[in-house]
């Protein structure tokens, strides 16, 4: 399996935030295909967090639910999802054959995260599949602990909006602690460091401050690969998804990035390294339109 890392895995963006946090270059297990620890963690979830990009270049974020085994692996190099995203999802339209994408597979009862980034290799009407161009597992930190469970929902009609959020989107961000972030590696990158990303991030209860139309998000110690923020470096927009487990609600925004390298709070519990800044450009309320409680 070491045959499988790729030598350099970070793209430009990655390794100025490296250098940016004082880290120095190192050699990461990132892999070009699956082990078989992933390939056996993914058939275990109900729910995969998925990044595409828009006709813009924009990227998008989303959940895509279904039973236990609705993720699976026939061989190191593929994941096939047996699901799609809703017909009202803005992710939906844009998932296609030849798509780059991100994906993010995370177990809140354990608190394991696997990542794995690529292209659709096939879409059909019931479900996709993803070559595999990079594959790495995350740390379980900061992952807000639940055992999710199936329930009967009735989904809402969908709302878009602007930067003018609505009432409930804002209730929902000052009350989250879980949010999907997606980004993407921009222009340059090449090979496998270009492409999707989706990452999570969590704290406590309202960790991440609306402030206006901008939401600020903070950034804790983590593997010191800064796929997310050398991302956000190259291109700065972005795309977050936050469901609410008790009414699933799920709501997905779109905007644009700067990141404060200064702005420590090593008071704070966790202790903040810095911040990033999320200004919101538009988004989508989806009234009950996520069928996991817990």
């Amino acid at each position: 399996m070491d045959d499988d890392r790729i030598p350099m895995p970070f793209h430009k963006g990655e390794l100025i935030a490296q250098a940016l946090a004082g880290v120095d270059p190192f050699s990461a297990p990132i892999r070009n295909r699956m082990p078989d620890q992933h390939r056996t963690f993914f058939p275990r979830l109900p729910f995969v967090a998925l990044a595409v990009a828009d006709e813009d270049g924009w990227p998008l974020a989303t959940l895509v639910q279904g039973p236990p085994g609705f993720v699976s692996s026939p061989d190191p190099a593929r994941l096939d999802v047996a699901a799609l995203p809703a017909p009202d999802d803005p992710v939906r339209r844009h998932l296609a054959a030849g798509a780059r994408v991100g994906m993010l597979g995370i177990d809140l009862s354990t608190r394991r995260r696997n990542r794995l980034n690529g292209v659709v290799s096939a879409l059909g009407d019931t479900g996709f599949a993803v070559d595999v161009a990079q594959s790495f597992g995350n740390c379980p930190r900061y992952i807000h602990v639940r055992a999710l469970q199936l329930v009967g929902r009735t989904p809402g009609p969908a709302t878009a909006f602007d930067a003018d959020l609505p009432a409930r989107a804002r209730t929902m961000l000052a009350e989250t602690p879980t949010l999907f972030v997606a980004s993407a590696s921009g222009a340059d990158a090449q090979d496998g460091a270009a492409g999707m990303d989706i990452s999570h991030r969590g704290g406590p209860a309202g960790f991440a401050r609306l402030d206006g139309d901008v939401l600020v998000v903070p950034d804790y110690a983590g593997n010191r690969y800064f796929n997310t923020l050398g991302n956000f470096l190259v291109e700065p927009r972005a795309a977050i998804v936050v469901a609410d487990f008790a009414t699933g609600d799920v709501l997905q925004l779109q905007g644009v990035v700067d990141v404060d390298w200064n702005a420590a709070e090593p008071e704070r519990t966790p202790p903040v390294e810095r911040t990033w800044r999320f200004r919101i450009v538009r988004g989508w309320l989806r009234p009950g339109a996520f069928g996991l409680a817990g």
